[in-house]
Formats: C-alpha cells, sequence, structure tokens
C-alpha cells in the first residue's frame, strides 16, 4: 500500500480542518445571526417581506443547501490538489487491497 509523507497528511488535514470551521461559522452566522440583528434587517425586504423573516423561514435552508454544493466542489479540488484518487478509496473501503 503506499504510504503517504506525514507533512502532506497534516497539510491536508489542517486545509480540510479549516474549511470545516469555516462553514460552522456560515452556518452559525445565518442561523443565529439573522436572530441577533433581526430588529435592524426589518427594514430591509425581500420578495415583500422582511429580511428576517425570510432568513429565518427559507434564507438559513438556501444557505445551507449551497453550503453543500460549495464543500462538494473545494473537496473535490483539495483532494486532486493532494492526490487523493476516488477509485482508490472506493476500492480501498470495500476492501480490496492494492499493490504499488
Amino acid at each position: 500500500m503506499k504510504k503517504i509523507d506525514k507533512k502532506v497528511a497534516d497539510s491536508y488535514f489542517r486545509t480540510r480542518t479549516t474549511l470545516i470551521i469555516i462553514y460552522l461559522i456560515i452556518g452559525f452566522a445565518v442561523s443565529f445571526g439573522v436572530v441577533l440583528f433581526a430588529e435592524p434587517l426589518s427594514d430591509f425586504t425581500f420578495n415583500g417581506f422582511p429580511l428576517h423573516y425570510y432568513m429565518g423561514a427559507q434564507g438559513a435552508v438556501l444557505t445551507f443547501i449551497i453550503l453543500l454544493f460549495v464543500n462538494a466542489i473545494v473537496s473535490d479540488r483539495i483532494d486532486k490538489k493532494y492526490g487523493i484518487d476516488d477509485a482508490r478509496n472506493e476500492s480501498i473501503g470495500s476492501g480490496k487491497t492494492i499493490d504499488h
């Protein structure tokens, strides 16, 4: 089995952890930040509704769906950058051994 250099693995996991923290901060801001700033946001409207109401009713859900797609795209790019191969990962997950 091919061994991964520790520096590369550490860099990979540091990058992935940073992205997860960023996604969690965005999710927290969308979920709870709107509540904290509801009064000032009520001056703005979106589709005829006050912005704080819209973000609470639909905006947060849409933001999380967009974050899922962004995460998938960014994760694929990071995997390619660090040489992570999907086909190899699938064969490892199925219990097959790989000789390099």
